[in-house]
Formats: C-alpha cells, sequence, structure tokens
C-alpha cells in the first residue's frame, strides 16, 4: 500500500525541551491512522509540523511522494483541538468565507455547503450566528469546513470533544463514509473505544518518542496475555477448583449466574492442553480469548 505521509527522523527542540525526538511513522493512503499519546507527548506538535503551522529541526516528510511544501496545505484539511470560530458572523457566510480560503469559488462553496448541510441537518442554522449555537452545533459546523474541499489527508484532532453520544456517531458515520471514498485519515484522540472502533493502524508516541505502532489486530494479539471466558453448562465452582489444584491457570471473575469464569492459562501449559484437560472436566458452552483493549495497551505501554 501506498503512503501519503512518510515522517523520517523528525526531531522538534524548544527551549530546554524536546517535543519530537526522532520520530519516524508512515501514514497509507485510504485508511484511518491513529495517533495516540498522553498529554505532552508531542502529537501536536508532530501536527503542527505536518500542517506547516512550524517546522521541524531535523528529518524528512513527504506528502504523496513528494517533499512536504506549502503548496500542499490546499490538499489538508485540519480539525484542531483549539476550535475557532467568528462568534459574531452567521454560520452561512463564515462557511463560504473559509471554503473561499481553501480554493474553492463561491459557486463550487454553496454547492458543497449546500450538500454537507442537508446531509447534517444543518439547513436551519444558515443565518444563525455562531455566538447562537451550542458547543457541539458550533463543532458541526467546524467539521463541515475542514472536509468541504474534499482534500485527500484529513487530521482531525479530538474530533468528538463536546459532541453527545448521538452526534459522535454520526461524525464517526461521516469519518468512515471519507475514507471509503479514498480519504486518508490522521485521527488523534483519546478516546480509545473510538480508536478500536475505526483506525486501521496506530502510533503511540510517549515522551516525544515513538513508542509502538502497528494495526489494532496485530497489536491486541501481540499484547494478549493468555485470558479466556469459559462458559460452561457443568457447575463453575466445581470447574474452577479443577483449573486450581491442576495449576491449569490463574482463575479471575466468576459468575455462576452466568456460569462463566475468566482464566489466565499458565504459561506452562499450553491452550490445547488446557482445554482438552476442561473438557474432560465440564461440557463447555463457549471458549474465548480475550483480548486486551486499547485503553489497557496504552495505560501499559506508557507506564512501561
Amino acid at each position: 500500500m501506498q503512503n501519503i505521509i512518510e515522517i523520517n527522523g523528525v526531531t522538534k527542540q524548544y527551549t530546554n525541551h524536546t517535543a519530537l525526538d526522532n520520530v519516524s511513522l508512515n501514514i497509507p493512503k485510504g485508511g484511518i491512522y491513529g495517533l495516540l499519546g498522553p498529554n505532552g507527548a508531542g502529537k501536536t506538535s508532530l501536527i503542527r509540523i505536518l500542517t506547516q503551522i512550524t517546522a521541524a529541526d531535523n528529518g524528512t516528510i513527504s506528502f504523496n511522494g513528494e517533499t512536504l511544501r506549502p503548496s500542499h496545505s490546499a490538499q489538508i484539511g485540519y480539525l484542531p483541538e483549539e476550535r475557532g470560530l467568528y462568534k459574531k458572523m452567521k454560520v452561512g457566510e463564515q462557511a463560504i468565507y473559509l471554503a473561499r480560503l481553501k480554493g474553492l469559488s463561491d459557486k463550487e462553496a454553496k454547492t458543497s455547503l449546500k450538500h454537507w448541510f442537508a446531509k447534517l441537518e444543518m439547513e436551519s442554522w444558515w443565518n444563525k450566528k455562531v455566538e447562537e449555537l451550542s458547543k457541539g452545533m458550533a463543532q458541526k459546523i467546524q467539521f463541515v469546513t475542514t472536509v468541504m474541499h474534499q482534500p485527500p489527508l484529513l487530521i482531525l484532532d479530538e474530533p468528538f470533544s463536546g459532541f453527545d453520544p448521538v452526534n459522535a456517531n454520526l461524525i464517526k458515520k461521516e469519518i468512515l463514509e471519507l475514507k471509503n471514498h479514498g480519504t486518508s485519515i490522521l485521527l488523534s484522540t483519546h478516546n480509545m473505544a473510538s480508536v478500536e472502533e475505526i483506525c486501521d493502524e496506530i502510533t503511540l508516541i510517549n515522551k516525544a518518542k515513538n513508542v509502538l505502532s502497528g494495526t489494532v489486530k496485530n497489536l491486541k494479539e501481540a499484547y494478549a496475555e493468555r485470558k479466556y471466558s469459559i462458559k460452561t453448562n457443568s457447575n463453575i465452582n466445581t470447574l474452577e477448583t479443577f483449573i486450581k489444584e491442576n495449576n491449569l491457570g490463574l482463575v479471575g471473575t466468576v459468575s455462576e449466574l452466568n456460569q462463566e469464569l475468566v482464566c489466565t492459562i499458565s504459561k506452562e501449559v499450553s491452550v490445547n492442553t488446557f482445554l482438552n484437560a476442561v473438557l474432560g472436566k465440564a461440557e463447555l458452552r463457549n471458549f474465548q480469548e480475550i483480548l486486551p483493549t486499547m485503553d489497557e495497551i496504552f495505560i501499559k505501554t506508557v507506564k512501561g
């Protein structure tokens, strides 16, 4: 798969502070790439370099195979975490103004905005002033002004912040639809549930360094801890005792109501050996591995 962004050895130093330390990563075309990390890790510094608000001290960045340059800004849609609309302007006037800044003609701007306002049920907002809108409504406006010129790359910094669950799901659906139409998306967020749901790959930055990269699927498998959910039609307490007495694993939670227990299989015991032993003692309804969540991987990696 081709990459829309290639970052190699990027370093950014401020006075007495290293924001990025030899960071490298590739963002493939046509996918959703999660940029994760605790506050102060360097995510915002990297985004500011990609959007050419600031420049790297060292390293290289390419966009579609070319060295990143100012003219590429027209091909990037950027939704910053710090939202900013002119509160006294009317919504429609402001949206057209921002569209013109992105290179759209007046006619193109109105056509695109008409489409998006209808799609997100915002048509009645056109003549309202921004200060009359709720925070969530204003954020929907900013989302529209970020995507309306159909850039090949979207950089979304905490796009779900401030939304209620209904509108968060609405924006999530639109992001997935944009991906399906070929848009490449860099998503910076602390919402790990969204990362699991929509991201194809992630990079975790911690203390200015890239400490973890890969597909969500591969990372979950790599951090798996041999933990399994076991549901049985037999007596759950008898099964728990059997597992403990035979040193097959460490039993965690036990639910007599659901006849289910969670067990971490001992490292000295293969999964097949464990399963065969359990099948000789109980009738199983389900045996399923419990993979770690991205939240758990994030915390484990950051805390070392």
